[in-house]
């Protein structure tokens, strides 16, 4: 891990970025924090650090108010990484699908998301190998939001993370119905009810499919955007039982 700038957010917040060979990151700490502090990974969908970086930063400064570092890659194929063409075909298809009104089929979004996961999976373990090697990091850790698959394949073969808030709000491959039973780490789902992309029963079916003992589901009206700040409150209150 390189760190290739770094800067206070508000004097309450230090923001590093950092690269892991030739994927680009962030690390934000707690710019008071005497001590080692739990990590949460920040996932976020694959549309580039730049244009997330907005979102990325308020969930980090909410974060480490709360005591938490956190930290987050871009994706395989996104932003700044190379271009990755069979990704961009699946977007292709999913695009032209959408404004034509079709079914969004199995094949599309098996194309879409599984070899994201299989690609970026192993990335998010590396870097956090090296985040948890810094001095002013510790477990355990957390994964917030993002591509719900990615969070399912994490929490099935990463021990380290701990509890993970997931966003269903991304299509989400039949074969990962069946990874979800093998999830058991406390699990927080948000649902926007009136998602338009978003196949709400699907979403239901997957959070009754979790093996989790202990897992809720936190639905509330509107759109894919407009999740209520009491949300982002939830979620924090769910972090800081699991991870402190």
């Amino acid at each position: 891990m390189h760190f290739i700038s770094e800067q206070r957010l508000d004097d309450a917040v230090l923001e590093r970025e950092f690269t892991l060979g030739e994927i680009p990151g962030f690390l934000w700490t707690p710019a008071s924090a005497s001590a080692p502090v739990p990590l949460i990974l920040l996932g976020h969908p694959p549309l580039g650090l730049r244009k997330m970086y907005p979102r990325l930063v308020a969930r980090a400064q909410h974060s480490a108010a709360e005591g938490f570092a956190t930290a987050t890659i871009e994706l395989p194929g996104s932003g700044e990484r190379p271009r990755w063409p069979a990704a961009e075909q699946a977007r292709a298809d999913l695009r032209r699908a959408m404004e034509a009104g079709e079914p969004v089929s199995d094949e599309i979004v098996d194309a879409l998301v599984l070899p994201l996961v299989d690609k970026a999976v192993p990335e998010w373990q590396a870097a956090l190998d090296a985040l948890l090697s810094l001095p002013e990091i510790s477990g355990p850790v957390g994964y917030s939001g993002g591509v719900i698959s990615i969070g399912i394949r994490l929490a099935v073969v990463e021990p380290r993370i701990a509890a993970a808030g997931l966003f269903a709000g991304s299509f989400v491959p039949r074969a990962m119905f069946e990874e979800a039973r093998q999830v058991t780490i406390p699990l927080h789902v948000l649902l926007q009810w009136d998602d338009e992309g978003n196949d709400r029963q699907a979403a239901l079916d997957l959070f009754d499919a979790f093996g989790s003992k202990e897992k809720s589901l936190h639905a509330n009206m509107g759109g894919h955007t407009g999740v209520p700040q009491f949300a982002g409150d939830a979620a924090a209150q769910f972090f800081t039982r699991h991870l402190k």
